[in-house]
Parts: C-alpha cells; sequence; structure tokens
C-alpha cells in the first residue's frame, strides 16, 4: 500500500472515531479518542526531531551545489530572478486567498482544536527586533532553540561562502551535506511509515471535539489551494508567457498538458524534465535555453508549493487562534519564501517543511498531522503547477534571450542530476 493511501485511512479512521464520539456523545468513545492523544503527540515530536537538520542540510546542498551564481550567466540569473519572483507572489497569493475563503470555514473547528494542550507561543517580536533578530549570534544556540528563521539565513550564507570556494574544496562539504540529507531523508520516511497511527491519533480527539466542523474546514482549505493554483496559473504563468512569451494562453497550455499530467500523476518535477524539454521544444523554445532554464527549474521552482505553504499558515494559524500581527507575518513569508527552493525530496515534504514559517508565528506543530492526512490531492496540483512553472520561465527567456547559450553547472544540487528521483511534494 502507498504510504500517502495509508495515511489517507489513518485520517479516514481517526475522523471516524471522533465524528462518531461527538455525534453519539458515548463517555466510552470520547475517553478512547482523548486516549491516544498521546501517540498523536509523539509523532509531532518525530517530525520535529527531524526539522531542524534537514531544513539546514536541504538548503545548504541546494545552495552551495549551484557554485558561483556568476557560471549560471544571463539566462540563468534571470531564470533564478524569475522563480524567486513568481514564488513570492505564490506565498501571498495562497495567504490571501486562504485569508479570504476562511470565513466559509465553521470556527467550532478552532474551538475544538484550542482544547487540546499546547505548549504557549512565545511573545512575538517588533519589527524593528524581528529584523535584528534574522542574524543569530550563537547559530548552534538557535538551532537548539528551533529558531528556525535565523538558522535558514544562517545556512544560506555559509551555503554561499562554501559555493565561492574552490572545487576541490567544496565538493567534500556538499558531500558531506548530501550524505548527511540522505540519512535524514531516509528517517522521515521511517517516520511517514509510522504517519497513518500518528494522523489517526492527532485526528480522533480534533474531531471529537470538533465533530464536522473540522471536516468542513479541511474542505474550505483544500478549496482554497484549489483555487490559488488556478488564479495564479491564469493570473501569473499565462499572462507572462503571452506578454513576454509570445505564446498565446491556448497554444501555451496544449504544449503543457503532457507535462503537467506527468508532474500530477508522479508529484515530481524532475519526473517530468523529458516531457517539460519535449513541451518547449512545441512551443518553439531552444535547446540552449531550455536546456539550461528547465532543469534549474525542476530542482528549485517551487512556486505552487510556496502557494500552498502560505495558505497553510493562514489556516492552522486560524485554527489554533495565533494572530498574525506585521513582523511574525512577513517571518512567515520570508521563512515560506526560503524553504520553498530546497523542499526536501520526500512525500508532502511541503508540509514537513511548514515547521520554520509556523515556529515563526507561534503555531504549534500539531496541525501539520491533520494536513499530512489530505495532502495527496493539493501535491498532485502543486507540482503540475510547479511544472507549468517551469514552461513558462523556458519560453519568457527563450523570447527575450534567443541567442544565449549558458550550460547548467553539473554541481548543482537538488536538479535529479544524480540520479535520484526526487519528488515535489511540493
Amino acid at each position: 500500500m502507498k504510504i500517502h493511501v495509508a495515511i489517507a485511512l489513518g485520517l479516514l479512521g481517526g475522523l471516524s472515531l471522533g465524528l462518531v464520539a461527538a455525534l453519539t456523545g458515548s463517555p466510552a468513545l470520547l475517553t478512547l479518542a482523548g486516549a491516544v492523544e498521546p501517540v498523536g503527540t509523539a509523532f509531532v515530536n518525530l517530525l520535529k526531531m527531524v526539522v531542524v537538520p534537514l531544513v539546514a542540510t536541504t538548503l545548504f546542498v541546494g545552495v552551495a551545489g549551484m557554485g558561483d551564481l556568476r557560471r549560471l550567466g544571463q539566462v540563468g540569473t534571470l531564470a533564478l530572478a524569475f522563480f524567486a519572483a513568481t514564488t513570492l507572489i505564490g506565498v501571498l497569493l495562497g495567504m490571501g486567498v486562504m485569508q479570504a475563503l476562511l470565513p466559509f470555514a465553521d470556527q467550532a473547528a478552532a474551538r475544538g482544536v484550542s482544547g487540546a494542550t499546547h505548549a504557549p507561543a512565545g511573545e512575538l517580536p517588533g519589527v524593528v527586533d524581528f529584523l535584528v533578530g534574522l542574524i543569530p549570534a550563537n547559530p548552534v544556540q538557535a538551532a537548539a532553540e528551533s529558531a528556525l528563521l535565523p538558522l535558514i539565513v544562517f545556512t544560506i550564507l555559509f551555503a554561499a561562502a562554501a559555493g565561492a570556494l574552490p572545487e576541490p574544496r567544496r565538493r567534500p562539504l556538499i558531500a558531506m551535506a548530501e550524505a548527511i540529507t540522505a540519512a535524514l531523508i531516509t528517517l522521515v520516511h521511517w517516520v511517514l511509515w509510522v504517519a497513518p497511527v500518528g494522523v489517526f491519533a492527532l485526528a480522533a480527539p480534533v474531531f471529537a471535539r470538533s465533530g464536522w466542523a473540522m471536516l468542513q474546514s479541511l474542505i474550505v482549505f483544500i478549496l482554497a489551494v484549489l483555487v490559488g493554483l488556478v488564479v495564479f496559473v491564469a493570473a501569473v504563468y499565462l499572462p507572462a508567457a503571452a506578454a513576454l512569451g509570445s505564446r498565446g494562453p491556448a497554444r501555451f497550455l496544449q504544449a503543457c498538458l503532457g507535462s503537467q499530467l506527468i508532474g500530477f500523476t508522479t508529484t515530481s518535477s524532475p519526473a517530468t524534465i523529458p516531457a517539460m524539454l519535449d513541451s518547449a521544444d512545441a512551443l518553439g523554445v531552444s535547446r540552449d535555453v531550455s536546456g539550461l532554464v528547465i532543469p534549474l527549474g525542476a530542482s528549485l521552482n517551487r512556486a505552487g508549493s510556496a502557494l500552498f505553504q502560505g495558505a497553510s499558515v493562514v489556516f492552522l494559524a486560524w485554527l489554533y487562534g495565533t494572530p498574525l500581527p506585521l513582523a511574525s507575518l512577513g517571518g512567515a513569508v520570508l521563512a515560506t519564501f526560503l524553504v520553498a527552493f530546497t523542499v526536501a525530496g520526500v512525500p508532502s515534504a511541503s508540509v514537513v517543511s511548514l515547521a520554520p514559517a509556523l515556529s515563526q508565528v507561534g503555531v504549534p506543530l500539531d496541525g501539520l498531522g491533520v494536513l499530512l492526512g489530505v495532502d495527496r490531492i493539493p501535491d498532485m496540483l502543486r507540482t503540475a503547477t510547479n511544472v507549468t512553472g517551469t514552461i513558462t520561465a523556458a519560453a519568457v527567456l527563450e523570447r527575450r534571450y534567443p541567442s544565449s547559450v549558458v550550460r547548467y553547472p553539473s554541481a548543482a544540487g537538488g536538479g535529479g542530476g544524480d540520479g535520484q528521483r526526487r519528488t515535489d511534494n511540493g
């Protein structure tokens, strides 16, 4: 049985137990639903255990593996700028759409979740304190305290410095980080194999307290992600392909359809590279440009994932009654933006890598277990969106710089060049 099916069954089991307990008011069932809650807490602790090292190592591999950015040339640099801009738009759009649809969610779900015991969130800093706090005086202490955003800033700076080293010195650092990342990904796979039990134990008490309200709220969340992704493609990618790439919407979507279907079914951008190259050929993009932009996008472009994460931050903050003042919201946007570029190659990695953004706004990580149970459909949709964005970038840059010939550096991390299949989950 595939892991996502097993996790969905775990959620269904917890949902069923919780709903029956809530509707019948049976003391025995309510007691049973509450009794399994510590198992859910243990599962969340397992996820927390791997978050800090996994975020640090995947970021290091992704940034250091690119080497000196000057090697990318003009097309590569502009491709990175395109992916960065659309990722930021994705985060903000996801937050906006989720906020707009929250009135359709049932407030009783939030009351049910608030009935659980959670560690209180620390006092959130002001804007100035937040900006100063981005630079960790002690990166080790930041890691120990799970202050993930300062740790991310340090990791990016350290990785950029490592990337500027000569190849003989840079390669051993990247190889070590890749080995650590591989071990952590294996550990995450092990954790996810117990996820069905963990999700069951997380869902049962929540649904017992909130009844149908939680189910309705999760449906609203999935619809918000779906609406956000459709709006994103229609309002960002199609106009960019038409205005900057001179490819009309009908022709563009027809060329992308095969790649989108493969991305939708495999939830992997790297696995879609051959199909994306064919789509680029159909759009008249030269292999000189597509041969750079598409592998780069398959490695780094996670705008659809960023939209999902932005929506998730707003939804979970609402669910746990956590306010989102400007400083904490800005931190969540920054954390989501940075982490989206190096989503680890594990199932539902976009859910697991939500931890930095959630910790920045003071939302408990318990909600990750519930999102894991409903992630399969958003996972397929956001991967298809990521694929569309990568093809859009190739079409735009071919139009702008048709004669540029730049190759993607072979040392780039996470691009699937090592033969390993990496899922967006994304």
